[in-house]
């Protein structure tokens, strides 16, 4: 369950590390437009709920590629915001 366990924290730290880069940028730039960040948030929040419904879903035949698939999708969903926070 130790892979369980960290694919969790994996995905908290990763997509918890963009909204924070998010707020970083909304706090060093006051003066521009903070809608676009806050889409990227959502997403981020979304996609978190997304992956733990994933993670928790019990009714798996093959874990292993389960689990892989799972950090396959979270490594595009990370590069996909990280590349929207880049562009505010």
């Amino acid at each position: 369950m130790a892979n369980k366990r960290n694919l969790k924290k994996d995905i908290n730290y990763v997509l918890g590390d963009i909204i924070e880069e998010v707020y970083i940028w909304e706090e060093n730039n006051p003066d521009k437009d903070k809608k676009a960040g806050e889409v990227i948030i959502d997403e981020a929040i979304n996609s978190f709920d997304a992956f733990m419904v994933r993670v928790s879903d019990r009714n798996v035949e093959n874990a292993a590629k389960h689990f892989k698939s799972i950090k396959e999708d979270l490594e595009k969903t990370a590069k996909s915001l990280a590349e929207k926070v880049n562009s505010l």
